[in-house]
């Protein structure tokens, strides 16, 4: 975020204009929301600290001289702020409820910039670290990703680049620490297990002492099977997380108000704004103007409006008629021509089956075009489920992705699968693609690897009779239903994506030529007798993973 950028838009503020004052804090709110939450690491009192750097540098403005020198002076006032709020903060008994605070905001990092593989495991180390070193994090994140300068770094901190770039060091050696701990406790080694029996979740300097004197003396735990990135290489690109929906800021200055965010009630805890922000749409509605989560851009809309839908512009193919030709996985790719067709099964049984995986050139049949008014997801555009329980609700009439992220490098064994609850309508599975199956061949050089593990580190393993999943799964959606991740014996997991049928066509349509193991498959046969998810139900159990196998609707 470049100042010079801001200058018209500073000098404006200062001048007294209320809608450029009303920009600015919009547009430097995330930055200040990210510095912020990184050093506190997601506590109650983000909102309060970002409240009052926010009103200091409003209230402050007119006594900036160089607009230029904007971001440096915001951020200083942010850190001051910070430190301030350490000053004052009293020694509180630990609970359980400080436990969960301290993993919010990377959580939050994790799943709202869906980060994978080595990212996530940065932002989840970032628990582990002190106070002082998440503050100092929290400004070199924004460094690395190059929305800060190593001068203005050293300027908040209020110490010399030369003793900024020691403090940095150190800091990285800490966190390089607490990533090797996030690894370890991914791990499956029984004597680290025994360690951690009387571990209760929340990560402190004590136990990061303890696991890393561990770490260091263990083989297991010790040894890495990939290549460990630095962490500056993964933090490039990922700096802003968005607002929450549900984050309040309403700065009231004598005559000069800038507002954003919807109308939350102040008492509503840190936690409840993050499950705010993962569970809602992208747009909060409030009585006036409303910041989507990021600062992005302001509408209007009335506080009692329905959530918007997802809306996918119509086309000449938007009224469904069934095709006159059947399209099953055994099928020839040419449809064959029937002038009676017949239902052999009716919707609501299960027809999914173990198939085997089609020719890699043979290129896919018709893919037939269902009405699509748009999805809305609870997770928005691209939810990302990593852990047993986690869910998401879709409603409305169209296609959904479901993307296969298995993770047998951390832990292999029998899958759980992930099931369709709570189902109102219709859900059928019309098409795989992603350019390969999950039990495809993934290296040249170890010819037992598939997307289910190799032998050095073990396999995800289906259980009897489960249609083997492609890396891209989609579904097509008329009414509402739950999708829930069961992880128990093997870790993986699912992104999913409101998605169309263009989309859908363009990517089981890129066949090998494109760099694809293969072309993609439909499964839709354009009548009721596509295929249903193997896991799926109308009830709503209090355990999703005890769905039957082959479900009956």
């Amino acid at each position: 975020m470049d100042t010079r950028q801001w200058r018209d838009t500073i000098a404006a503020a200062q001048d007294g204009d209320r809608r450029a004052l009303d920009e600015l804090v919009a547009g430097w709110l995330p930055l200040v929301y990210n510095i912020v939450g990184r050093a506190l690491n997601g506590h109650a009192d983000v909102d309060d600290v970002v409240q009052e750097t926010m009103l200091r540098a409003v209230d402050n403005l007119g006594s900036l001289r160089d607009p230029d020198s904007f971001r440096s002076w915001l951020v200083a006032i942010a850190m001051r702020q910070i430190r301030d709020r350490a000053r004052r903060r009293t020694p509180a008994p630990l609970d359980e409820s400080a436990a969960r605070e301290a993993a919010d905001f990377a959580e939050l990092t994790v799943l709202r910039l869906q980060l994978e593989g080595q990212r996530r495991e940065v932002a989840e180390a970032v628990r582990w670290l002190d106070d002082e070193d998440r503050q100092l994090l929290s400004l070199w994140w924004l460094e690395v990703a190059g929305e800060l300068t190593r001068r203005e770094l050293a300027a908040a901190v209020g110490i010399s680049r030369q003793h900024a770039a020691v403090r940095v060091q150190r800091m990285k050696e800490r966190l390089e620490t607490s990533r090797g701990i996030v690894r370890a406790l991914d791990g499956a080694c029984p004597d680290l297990r025994e360690l951690t029996a009387r571990f209760n979740g929340r990560p402190d300097s004590v136990w990061r002492k303890r696991l890393a004197r561990h770490i260091r003396r263990c083989g297991y735990c010790g040894d890495t099977r990939e290549a460990v990135v630095p962490a500056e290489r993964l933090l490039v690109g990922i700096a802003l997380v968005p607002v929450p929906v549900g984050f309040t800021l309403s700065l009231a200055l004598g005559g000069k108000t800038a507002a954003a965010a919807t109308a939350t009630v102040a008492s509503v805890s840190w936690s409840a704004k993050v499950l705010s922000a993962l569970t809602q749409p992208v747009v909060a509605a409030t009585a006036g103007a409303t910041i989507v989560a990021g600062g992005a851009y302001v509408v209007t809309q009335t506080p009692d409006a329905p959530a918007p839908r997802v809306a996918v512009s119509p086309t000449a193919a938007s009224t469904y008629r069934a095709p006159s030709a059947r399209n099953t996985p055994s099928s020839s790719p040419s449809p064959s021509p029937s002038a009676t067709p017949t239902k052999t099964v009716l919707y609501g049984s299960v027809v999914d089956a173990v198939d085997r995986a089609p020719d890699p050139d043979t290129r896919p049949g018709a893919l037939p075009h269902r009405p699509e008014t748009g999805v809305t997801s609870t997770g928005g555009a691209h939810a990302v489920m990593n852990h047993r329980g986690d869910s998401v609700t879709l409603t409305g009439e169209g296609y959904v992705l479901v993307r296969w992220q298995l993770s047998p490098q951390y832990r292999a064994g029998s899958l759980v699968m992930p099931a369709w609850t709570g189902l109102k309508g219709e859900l059928f599975h019309v098409a795989s693609g992603g350019g390969r199956r999950m039990d495809d061949p993934v290296s040249a050089t170890d010819t037992a690897a598939t997307g289910m593990g190799n032998s050095t580190v073990g396999y995800a393993v289906l259980p009897a009779g489960t249609q083997q999943m492609w890396q891209n799964e989609y579904f097509y959606l008329d009414g509402s239903v739950t999708l829930t991740v069961n992880e128990r014996g093997a870790d993986y997991g699912l992104s999913v994506f409101p998605s169309t049928w263009d989309a859908v066509k363009k990517d089981i349509t890129t066949g090998p030529a494109q760099g694809a193991k293969r072309y993609g498959l439909v499964r839709d046969t354009g009548r009721d007798d596509t295929p249903v998810p193997q896991y799926v139900t109308r009830s709503t159990p209090a355990d999703p993973a005890t769905v039957a196998q082959e479900s009956r609707l």
